[in-house]
């Protein structure tokens, strides 16, 4: 109930930290920065190729010239096909829970650099059962201040908008990295639920095997006793 709780109270944060972003359309431009969020655990089934193949299609569409990597996982998947890409990666991720201070380190990591637009990829958790890999756009601090709607209520200047960007930014990371972690502890019961099962089942079809033939050998030891006890008559 707890872990419900606070992840409710997570994922409110980054959809109200994204509600300008959500609601208001931003040129994308043509430097755009692609970040995946992803972690280093693995025995979670396919979530983190899932990821990879929806940034290899991206990459086919047009291809990626810059890209930030969260996570050793997405980093060795896009590895061959888009290694040359990458500006900086971060590893050590999920190995315990994330915090605030990791999305704060990777949002200074972005802003270090020059982009029209950041696309930040990661697995939005649905239920126990399913994620989808999706896709936030975020756009840099030229981009807001290019929009009308930003002064729709109220006079506000370059630092105030940068400000705003810089603090949504490690919103929008902390919430993609809590919903990385819910999608990969759902996917990592269900595949440890799969292999329980299939064990169970080997199991169980090894324990048959092994009463047919222990059954065969006895049946077969007690054949040779009566047919000598028979020939010794």
């Amino acid at each position: 109930k707890q872990w419900y709780q606070r992840r409710v109270a997570i994922t409110a944060g980054g959809t109200g930290a994204a509600a300008l972003y959500d609601k208001n359309e931003f040129a994308a431009g043509e430097d755009k920065l692609y970040v995946a969020i992803s972690s280093d655990r693995g025995l979670c089934g396919g979530i983190h190729s899932g990821l990879g193949r929806k940034f290899k299609a991206l990459h086919l569409e047009s291809p990626i010239k810059k890209s930030i990597i969260v996570g050793d996982k997405a980093k060795l998947i896009l590895l061959k096909t888009m290694g040359d890409t990458y500006l900086s990666t971060f590893n050590n991720v999920g190995k315990k829970a994330s915090s605030f201070t990791d999305a704060l380190e990777i949002a200074e990591e972005i802003l270090s650099h020059e982009f029209d637009s950041a696309d930040i990829a990661y697995n939005s958790f649905i239920n126990v059962v399913s994620y989808k890999p999706i896709i936030k756009p975020i756009p840099s601090a030229a981009n807001i201040e290019s929009n009308d709607a930003v002064y729709a209520y109220d006079e506000v200047d370059s630092e105030v908008v940068r400000c705003y960007q810089e603090f949504s930014l490690a919103n929008i990371i902390h919430h993609a990295l809590k919903e990385q972690e819910s999608s990969e502890q759902s996917a990592r019961m269900n595949a440890m639920e799969n292999a329980t099962r299939n064990a169970g089942e080997m199991i169980d079809k090894l324990q048959l095997q092994y009463n047919r033939t222990r059954q065969a050998v006895i049946t077969r030891e007690l054949i040779e006793i009566i047919s000598g006890a028979n020939a010794l008559e």
